[in-house]
């Protein structure tokens, strides 16, 4: 998942396991006053109606009918009545119960959700290189479980060569509408998965703790898998007429290669309209294009005299900003270069702020140096604080203060120093710049590896409209050529930078999308913009549509990721709603 910036749409873009009874209960933002059934309303019928059990959609309806709220709501109530006896409705009027069959969903599937929500956290479904991904057991075990669901269900499924699963909801006509989402996650350290308590998680359990719902792929994004799956259901066994078919594709290699969507497009029609589950509320439009520079030092034998560093760690992942680097030091007298270490280090702290902290400790025969951040997405590193560029700003002054063997690893600490330093925002290159919409350019220090053969750093660029791709990539090579021609430090570098997507927000169907997010999370009507690409970057009428709610961090690749259990279910029934909404318009565009 993609971390949002919300953002005024300001000027015409270019055209290229269990529940508690409390989370059923939590306020639910104020709608706006335009509609029949504003969020206070739907609030009370939730609180009214969450105990009681419904057979189906009509009997919900039938005990609305007779509650004290439609009793005191006589629209509210002649609605209703026109429904259930098979009456035309106005417009107004069928949002009226498409918002119900939303809160109906959330009422009747809400626990039953959450547990299927456990049950895919629990493969752990990140990248092993000994497979292709299509081969990972793993996956096989995610597909073999959505199969199982979805046929459970009545949907039809079907398995693309272990590269997408496809699960079709049919309607009235082929227009086709693809709802993505992604079964893959980032891998996990799980040494860092401990709350600020000392509570140590495991990440791959679904976990409750007040309300929130740890795990990996809690947030980003298997919870949008589910609350897709659940609607579907509903809609199908309530027999609702749509006027298009949907179609949920689950991507396996969104967090990797981002290969499978277009394989599948290879070989299937692409959807008239798509929107990725993966993003942010309410309707992102634009994302920033995705954008890698990886530097790799060839190894080399330490030379001099002095402490060696031997080992770095950093994010698993080119975009996961981790908790935590962690450098492996070889010392002839450890006690020494310990206490060393430590003066620079309260030195480095005091001087870069109290937001970090750095251990020195001494385990088995070898010095571990610490840098302790803050995890985020690689797309908002502003949410963080990055361990990652910090220790190598560490070990490039260590490199100037005290005795230190010099190899490849400190040859990528003074690249990284010299380059990018702490600024994320391309200050340190003077590549900087930034879109009115969009937001800046971003640069963040992810990835680090360490084996016999080389030292790979990775850093993350999310760039916005502005400058061409192949652009920025000359200016880089440029500016970072010119330090390894003054420095002659050998280095290869290997950049890649996608375009970014601005869409032009027009149609029925994206405002009706806007309409039911604004609706339910109280957000001003306005279209947002993303940080990150989703696999809806290239594909025709393509948005985010939630679930990410604006104002809140997001920690999709964060150590300790979790959803909260009141915005896990709110997501179900807004997407229920949408998915009547927009299956219902006489026409979309």
């Amino acid at each position: 998942m993609k971390r949002l910036l919300s953002r005024q749409f300001m000027r015409k873009p270019l055209i290229l396991s269990g529940i508690l009874v409390s989370a059923f209960c939590q306020p639910i933002a104020q709608a706006s006053a335009e509609t029949l059934l504003p969020s206070q309303t739907v609030q009370e019928l939730i609180v009214a109606q969450h105990e009681k059990s419904f057979d189906s959609f009509n009997k919900f309806l039938k005990s609305v009918q007779k509650s004290e709220l439609a009793k005191s709501n006589p629209e509210l109530k002649k609605t209703l009545s026109l429904y259930r006896r098979g009456k035309a409705l106005s417009e107004e009027q069928s949002h009226e119960i498409q918002r119900l069959l939303g809160v109906y969903t959330r009422i009747k599937y809400g626990k039953q959700a959450v547990e299927t929500l456990a049950e895919l956290v629990a493969i752990p479904t990140f990248r092993d290189s000994r497979y292709e991904q299509h081969d990972n057991p793993n996956f096989h075990q995610l597909a073999a479980h959505i199969e199982k669901l979805a046929t459970d269900f009545g949907l039809a499924f079907k398995n693309v060569d272990d590269r997408v699963y496809e699960i079709t909801l049919p309607g009235a006509s082929d227009e086709l509408v693809g709802i993505h989402a992604h079964g893959d996650v980032v891998p996990v350290n799980p040494d860092n998965w401990i709350l600020d308590d000392g509570t140590k998680l495991d990440p791959f359990k679904l976990t409750k703790i007040g309300d929130r719902m740890y795990g990996r792929g809690a947030e980003d994004d298997k919870n949008g898998i589910v609350v897709t799956l659940y609607a579907m259901k509903v809609i199908q066994e309530e027999g609702i007429k749509l006027n298009r078919t949907f179609r949920l594709l689950v991507d396996t290699t969104e967090e990797t290669s981002s290969t499978a969507i277009p394989y599948y497009f290879e070989r299937h029609p692409t959807p008239d309209y798509n929107l990725a589950l993966d993003g942010g509320y309410p309707v992102v439009i634009a994302e920033k294009g995705y954008g890698t520079v990886m530097a790799s030092f060839p190894a080399r034998t330490a030379t001099g005299k002095g402490m060696e560093v031997i080992k770095v760690t950093g994010g698993l992942a080119t975009n996961q900003i981790p908790r935590e680097s962690i450098a492996t030091i070889l010392a002839d007298d450890l006690l020494a270069t310990r206490e060393l270490l430590n003066q620079q280090a309260q030195v480095f702290v005091k001087e870069y702020g109290s937001n970090f902290s750095i251990d020195v400790d001494i385990v088995n025969d070898q010095i571990l140096l610490k840098v302790k951040g803050v995890s985020a997405h690689s797309s908002d590193p502003g949410s963080g604080v990055n361990p990652v560029s910090r220790m190598m700003l560490l070990l490039n002054r260590l490199n100037g203060q005290l005795p230190v063997k010099q190899n490849h690893i400190i040859d990528a600490a003074e690249y990284a120093a010299s380059n990018w330093g702490l600024n994320y925002l391309g200050g340190k290159l003077n590549i900087g710049f930034s879109d009115e919409f969009m937001g800046p350019l971003t640069t963040s220090l992810t990835y680090v590896s360490v084996d016999d053969a080389e030292m790979k750093i990775a850093t993350n660029l999310r760039v916005p409209v502005g400058k061409k791709p192949d652009y920025l990539k000359a200016e880089i090579l440029e500016k970072v050529g010119q330090w390894q021609e003054t420095t002659k430090k050998p280095m290869n570098l290997d950049i890649s930078i996608a375009e970014p997507m601005y869409r032009n927000p027009q149609g029925r169907w994206v405002n009706a999308l806007l309409d039911v997010a604004t609706e339910n999370l109280n957000l001003p009507r306005e279209f947002s913009s993303s940080a990150g690409a989703t696999s809806v970057h290239y594909l025709p009428n393509g948005v985010q549509f939630g679930l990410a709610e604006p104002g809140t961090k997001y920690t999709g690749h964060n150590a300790n990721e979790f959803k909260t259990d009141y915005q896990f279910l709110l997501d179900l029934q807004v997407v229920t709603e949408m998915m009547m909404r927009v299956g219902q318009l006489e026409q979309l565009n």
